[in-house]
């Protein structure tokens, strides 16, 4: 007897839109400005064969990790949360015994692409938080943008034994066509063996009405050499995405991507790594 393998879409988001909590929606992106509730997503999701999520956190606050994990209580397909934390803080370690009552929470994320200092991500009180998540057996989501790269070799070596996950390929500068030194990084980050990356995120670093896949390839074919199958998870970042592409758009172009590979690194990248990596 065979079982299917299961699809899940790795990471997206949900919310109640409101202008004070998502002020990061900005007027080119007004789109977004309105709910994108789980009763959106299903038929999304039951069109691509998509069995499950990782919800991700959009805010950088508690109610939002704590709404998630509602959510994620209410809705069968949506397998973990990746929620959001003051890492830095001393109550960090009290916080995070709390949040971790949930089981759904599969990991925590900061929005370090948005921190002014390109180094925050080596500031010591946020490494001191990142040492306790280690130990709490958490995922963390490494967010952060091309530029940012060099500081994020050194702290990953702080943390050899923390998995982490990449967001989005590290949002390489797609629409001026830069490859380098974006690809030397990834290459060298793909070194370390607890880090795996998503397949996201690269349609809204491009020209948003022109891109094509074959425009795009040339960063998938550097994330698979670098990380190779087993170490690639499939994601949207619906509804985020949507500024680029649609749904079923971007589950098209990663599984033309992806056809030239075996049935079993097909399924690793659709599903299986990220029921690994986040313990779904």
């Amino acid at each position: 007897m065979t079982t299917t393998p299961v699809r899940i879409d790795a990471h997206h988001h949900l919310w109640r839109y409101t202008p004070e909590q998502y002020g990061w929606i900005t007027d080119p992106m007004r789109l977004l400005r309105r709910d994108f509730m789980p009763q959106d997503l299903k038929p999304l999701l039951d069109r691509a064969g998509i069995a499950g999520t990782v919800l991700v956190q959009a805010r950088q606050t508690l109610e939002e990790t704590d709404w998630m994990l509602q959510q994620a209580d209410q809705v069968s397909s949506i397998r973990g949360v990746v929620g959001w934390a003051p890492i830095g803080a001393v109550e960090f370690p009290e916080i995070l015994k709390s949040l971790q009552r949930n089981k759904k929470l599969k990991g925590l994320r900061h929005l370090i692409q948005d921190e002014p200092d390109d180094e925050f991500i080596l500031d010591p009180a946020f490494n001191r938080g990142i040492r306790a998540i280690r130990d709490s057996g958490l995922v963390y989501d490494i967010m952060v943008r091309a530029h940012q790269l060099a500081p994020t070799l050194s702290f990953m070596d702080l943390h050899p034994d923390q998995p982490f996950v990449l967001d989005h390929c590290a949002k390489p500068v797609i629409r001026k066509d830069e490859r380098e030194p974006w690809g030397r990084y990834m290459r060298e980050l793909a070194r370390r063996p607890n880090l795996v990356c998503k397949i996201s995120g690269l349609a809204t670093e491009a020209d948003w009405q022109h891109w094509t896949p074959a425009a795009l390839e040339p960063y998938w074919q550097v994330v698979l050499e670098a990380f190779g199958p087993d170490r690639l998870l499939f994601a949207t970042d619906w509804p985020v995405a949507l500024l680029a592409t649609s749904y079923q758009r971007w589950v098209d172009t990663v599984a033309e991507w992806t056809a030239p590979l075996s049935a079993s690194e097909r399924d690793a990248i659709w599903g299986g790594n990220a029921v690994r990596v986040y313990s779904l």
